[in-house]
Order: C-alpha cells, then sequence, then structure tokens
C-alpha cells in the first residue's frame, strides 16, 4: 500500500518577510530577497505583485553579480573568457545576474527590518564565489533604507555589480501625468538588444534631459544615466510627483548609474504605469567592457545603499 501525504502550500515566492514603521510597510520575499511590496499610509509605492506570482517585468527584484545584461553572455578576466547562460535568449544576452530565481535565507527579522543572505557558489559561467546580504529597514521619518553587501570568501579575483528593480507608482493612472526628477547629466544610447552603443552622451536638448522636473508625457524612456548629481548628504535623489504625492528615490555613493524605464514594452496592465528608477553600480555589458566593473579580491567586502520616501506637498 502506498501512502500519500499531502503537502503545505507554498507561494512561489517562498516565504514572506513583513515589516513596518510609522506609515510605511514592507514585504520582501525569501525568493530572490525581492521587494515585493512596499507601502505608504497603505498605498502602493511600487508596483506590487502576489506572493504565488512572479514579479512582473523584474519588479523590486535585486540583481547580482551584475545588473542589466552582458552581450551575448560572453566575457572575459584576467585572460580567461568565460560564457554565461543566456537568460535573455530571445535577444541573446544574459541579463540581471543570478540570484533573483534562488532561496535566500533569513539572517534577521525585526518589526522594522529584515536581513536575508545568500551564498553564489561557483558555475561554468561564473566560476567565483560569494557571500550576499541583502538588509531591508523601514523608519517613519525616513522610508525605506535597502543596503546590499557583497563579499569574496573565495580563491580568485571576482568580478561583481548590483542593481534593484523598483517601479515607482505615485497612484496615477499612467506615469505621462506625472513629473519627473532626474539628476542625470548623460545618457546611453541603446542598441536593438538592449546593449548601449558609443560613449554616454550629453542630456542636453535631448528628450531624456529631467535635471528640471518636468512632465513624462509621451516621452519613452527605457536608458542608463549617469553623472549624476549628488548633495550634501552624498546622494542622488530622483523624484516622482503627481497631484500632492512626491516619490523620493536615492541613490547611495557607489551607485554610479540609474536605469529609467517607463515600462512600454511590458504588458497591458502595467504600460506605463509605473516608472522604475533602478540604481545600478555599473552600466549594461559591462562584465565585458570593463566599465565602473567592481573587482572584489578575496577577502574583500563592499555595501551599496538606496532608498525611498515619500513626502506630501
Amino acid at each position: 500500500m502506498v501512502s500519500m501525504t499531502k503537502l503545505t502550500s507554498i507561494p512561489l515566492t517562498g516565504a514572506q518577510f513583513r515589516i513596518s514603521a510609522g506609515d510605511y510597510s514592507a514585504a520582501v520575499t525569501e525568493l530572490g530577497a525581492g521587494l515585493r511590496e512596499f507601502r505608504y499610509r497603505d498605498r502602493p509605492v511600487i508596483t506590487e505583485y502576489g506572493p504565488d506570482e512572479l514579479p512582473p517585468g523584474a519588479a523590486g527584484q535585486l540583481l547580482a553579480p551584475w545588473p542589466n545584461r552582458i552581450d551575448g553572455g560572453r566575457y572575459t578576466i584576467d585572460g580567461v573568457s568565460h560564457q554565461l547562460d543566456l537568460s535573455e535568449p530571445a535577444q541573446g544576452n544574459a541579463i540581471h545576474g543570478l540570484t533573483r530565481w534562488v532561496g535566500w535565507q533569513e539572517a534577521e527579522h525585526a518589526a522594522e527590518a529584515v536581513r536575508l543572505r545568500h551564498v553564489l557558489y561557483g558555475s561554468a559561467g561564473y566560476p567565483f564565489c560569494l557571500e550576499l546580504a541583502a538588509e531591508y529597514r523601514l523608519s517613519a521619518t525616513e522610508g525605506l533604507h535597502v543596503s546590499v553587501t557583497a563579499a569574496n570568501p573565495g580563491s580568485h579575483p571576482a568580478p561583481y555589480g548590483t542593481g534593484q528593480h523598483p517601479y515607482l507608482t505615485t497612484g496615477a493612472p499612467l506615469v505621462d501625468g506625472c513629473e519627473l526628477l532626474l539628476p542625470a547629466a548623460r545618457w546611453l544610447r541603446p542598441g536593438d538588444r538592449g546593449i548601449p552603443r558609443g560613449e554616454p552622451e550629453d542630456v542636453t536638448g535631448t528628450p531624456y534631459d529631467f535635471r528640471e522636473p518636468r512632465l513624462v508625457a509621451d516621452t519613452r524612456i527605457d536608458h542608463a544615466f549617469t553623472a549624476l548629481t549628488t548633495g550634501p548628504d552624498g546622494r542622488a535623489w530622483a523624484q516622482l510627483s503627481s497631484a500632492d504625492v512626491r516619490v523620493a528615490f536615492w541613490a547611495g555613493q557607489g551607485y554610479r548609474w540609474l536605469q529609467v524605464f517607463t515600462g512600454d514594452a511590458l504588458d497591458p496592465a502595467h504600460r506605463r504605469r509605473a516608472i522604475a528608477i533602478e540604481p545600478m553600480t555599473c552600466p549594461p555589458n559591462s562584465f565585458a567592457t570593463g566599465i565602473d566593473l567592481l573587482i572584489l579580491q578575496p577577502g574583500d567586502s563592499i555595501t551599496h545603499e538606496w532608498g525611498i520616501a515619500v513626502r506630501h506637498s
């Protein structure tokens, strides 16, 4: 006689880690240490999705050990060539790193903060070892603060970059009616496959100059921006506004790039409903070009920080 046991149902994104402080609340997933939900006064500040759904358009996903794309998945480090799996097969690219579809382990969990960790072991396309940690912390006055740490416990220098993929929303039905402030003086012209062409260009006189707040209107954006202006706190501040709501996004030191995406390529339910402002330590294809690529020596570690707060006019 065969005995069958009914297993407990597990959502697609694994365990859910909820935190709150003041008017803010958030949910972080075991899958990829992703930011699934972030709310202010119970209104969404980012594109959300259910615990038993996969993140649409990479919403809220943490990207490591590289953000964005690697052309053909090929790169060379110290004279040795490597070939990554093409996780964006239609375009022939490796996209968004290796950790967003794996389980992360709970390290600490309190009412206002959660810290998850993941050990990335070597693979055929990435024969390096990293210890990764992601901490999400809420403050009643400052909103969301995210810290991403990578350490190299291995014996070989490891190429590294990181980014994250939050889509910001003010609650407006479309981003067309929102004002965008983007503190970036240069942009990268993308190719047909999302791989940039040429050097960063001045935004002056282009549709991508948002250094002064103005309406998004019908501008289509899916570009990497750099030459970021920082304030006295060392942070680069962007802002999405409509009516009396201002969603303020900041990227800390080491995030030298912002990928901004108006969602035009998404399905109709998500198209132009929110704007992704993605902090990145390096631009697309940096594993191949070496631009702003970090090399973590054995024993080294590095931390990057970003956050979001809501302001009312």
